[in-house]
């Protein structure tokens, strides 16, 4: 299949990580599909005065409008603006105006609400109405312990956060709405039911739009900081959604890893599984574009590697060539070293490698005695949790999964795809390593018309896959 496009434009792209957002430029056209970076800024928790995590959300619109200034100022005719980020964390709007920065994910207080949560619903009547795998800063959780939410008009995601300052829209995206735990997993419509018996006021829960959706152009202030009237369309606003629009899957079978801090390890269905297994392998139902499902696990990503270099920075107080140290780990030819890489010991910030240590000590198994090795030992451990996730993956969806996608910056790291392709026996195809951005990108494009009326995501892929042919590690022996 093809995936020329029939015609052509450029549109932005508005893509935040949590450590990082960044604006790029997509550019389509006959046999064309392109980025262009325009903005890259920081992005982090701050604690508030309160004592609690938050994002300092202003700073990071901020950015956000300065990139699309910068982007105006570089290509007049962008056609659009599509936003992405992470998921789970919201702003509350009040009076037309957004009430205070953000809570983090990573702030305690998600404690409380799991608590406040299954004293009500039980986890496995949760699993079956939202589908969702427990992490204990889903939504719902943050929702319960929220004091202003019922003076609030409506709780958006960061995604919609951005896009009502930018256009006064007050609206969900409908993949990102589905990680928040309030979203029935069979209709894909909010479950108000659910929403009213934790004392969560439907009135904040923002009517639901798909991706493709056009919502409005930039108005007020954001028009004039801007410089342009922008259309701005709604995208997979979490970032894994629009991640997976840019998988080239290359079977039915295949399954993918978008590969960042995170791994986001499954495959994409057309409908759910809410099994008990399911369940209790804690894998997710997330909605995907075009009403596909995501069905994948949460693995620690290169978290526990980044983690782990901040660390010997710090003592070295230099920085450190990480493609020189991965060439090192892959040259270990010692035994390796496995431990958990979800051990939830490694979820937070902190001395990483004193914190593995202390896990392969407690499991009986040698600390690696050399910086290689010890990202060896991250590394391989990272490459077994997939492994194992995409063979959990098969056997709760009964299928025999053939080939492994790995996107997103993860794709960069032969050490670990080939270690990918080692541990599962399968083969891996990397790349490309902008899936997020391109996954938004195209989104617009089809809701631009570019890729002819009946474009699918089968379109689309064929678009990703002529354009970045993917990297292919075999596994080995």
């Amino acid at each position: 299949m093809s995936g020329g496009a029939v015609t052509g434009g450029v549109v932005a792209a508005v893509d935040l990580g949590a450590t990082s957002g960044r604006v790029m430029l997509g550019f389509v056209g006959d046999g064309e599909l392109r980025l262009e970076p325009v903005a890259r800024f920081p992005n982090g928790p701050v604690e508030g005065p309160d004592g609690a995590l938050h994002w300092d959300f202003s700073a990071l619109y901020r950015h956000v409008v300065e990139g699309l200034r910068d982007a105006v100022a570089r290509e007049r005719g962008i056609a659009s603006v599509g936003i992405d980020s992470w998921a789970v964390d919201y702003g509350l709007v009040s009076g037309g105006e957004v009430q205070g920065e953000p809570f983090h994910y990573r702030d305690d207080r998600t404690v409380r609400g799991v608590e406040q949560v299954h004293a009500a619903v039980p986890f496995d009547e949760l699993y079956r109405r939202n589908g969702l795998q427990f992490l204990p800063f889903n939504t719902l959780y943050q929702f319960v312990t929220e004091r202003g939410l019922a003076d609030a008009d409506a709780a958006l995601l960061v995604p919609d956060l951005v896009a009502f300052l930018l256009t006064g829209a007050v609206v969900a995206e409908r993949t990102n709405a589905s990680t928040t735990g309030l979203v029935d997993v069979t209709s894909g419509l909010w479950d108000v039911e659910l929403a009213e018996s934790l004392g969560i006021p439907a009135s904040v829960l923002a009517p639901l739009v798909e991706p493709g959706a056009h919502l409005g152009t930039l108005s007020g202030a954001a028009r004039e900081r801007i410089g342009a009237a922008l259309d701005v369309v709604a995208v997979g606003s979490h970032d894994t959604a629009s991640a997976v629009v840019a998988v080239p899957l290359s079977s039915p079978d295949a399954a993918y890893i978008s590969c960042g801090t995170w791994g986001l390890v499954g495959v994409e269905l057309d409908e759910p599984v809410v099994s008990d297994a399911a369940r209790e392998a804690n894998f997710t139902n997330e909605g995907g574009v075009d009403g596909r499902v995501r069905f994948l696990h949460n693995v620690t990503g290169l978290w526990l590697l980044s983690e782990a270099v901040r660390t010997w920075e710090a003592e070295d107080g230099a920085a450190i060539d990480l493609p020189a140290l991965l060439a090192d780990a892959a040259s270990v030819d010692a035994d390796v070293a496995l431990f958990d890489a979800n051990d939830p010991r490694l979820s937070a910030p902190g001395d990483m490698p004193a914190r593995i240590a202390a896990v392969l000590e407690e499991s009986g198994a040698p600390v690696p005695a050399t910086r290689a090795a010890f990202a060896r030992t991250i590394v391989e451990s990272i490459a077994q949790a997939f492994a194992g996730a995409v063979a959990t993956a098969g056997r709760l969806t009964d299928r025999d999964i053939d080939v492994i996608h790995i996107v997103g910056g993860g794709s960069l790291n032969r050490l670990l795809c080939q270690a990918t392709a080692d541990r599962s026996g399968l083969p891996v195809l990397a790349g490309p390593v902008e899936a997020t951005a391109l996954g938004n990108v195209l989104v617009q494009a089809r809701a631009h018309g570019w890729y002819g009326p009946d474009a699918t995501l089968e379109t689309l892929r064929a678009a990703v896959a002529d354009a970045f042919p993917p990297a292919r590690f075999t596994p080995r022996s």
